[in-house]
């Protein structure tokens, strides 16, 4: 008798940069603008995450608010110094 025995486990990569943007735009106005400007961030991004190191888990709770547990990745931001932030 045959018996296959089978095992997943799932890792992540986070990768995090940090940007300027000018100081005239107001809260609700932030993700707007991101999205309109990725060419400040995106490449970034890319090389901090092909070269992070995988971690065990979904890395739900690591940092950041990551809620999206049916995604298969998320992208957000955070303005520390207004407690805000959201998804783009």
């Amino acid at each position: 008798m045959k018996v296959t025995i089978s095992h997943r486990a799932v890792y992540h990569k986070i990768a995090e940069v940090e940007i300027e943007i000018p100081s005239n735009i107001e809260l609700d106005d932030v993700s707007d603008y991101l999205m309109e400007n990725e060419h400040l961030y995106v490449d970034r991004l890319d090389n901090k995450i092909s070269v992070s190191e995988y971690e065990y888990g979904f890395g739900m709770g690591i940092g950041g608010d990551w809620t999206d547990e049916d995604q298969p990745s998320e992208t957000r931001y955070d303005i520390e110094s207004e407690k805000y932030g959201g998804h783009l």
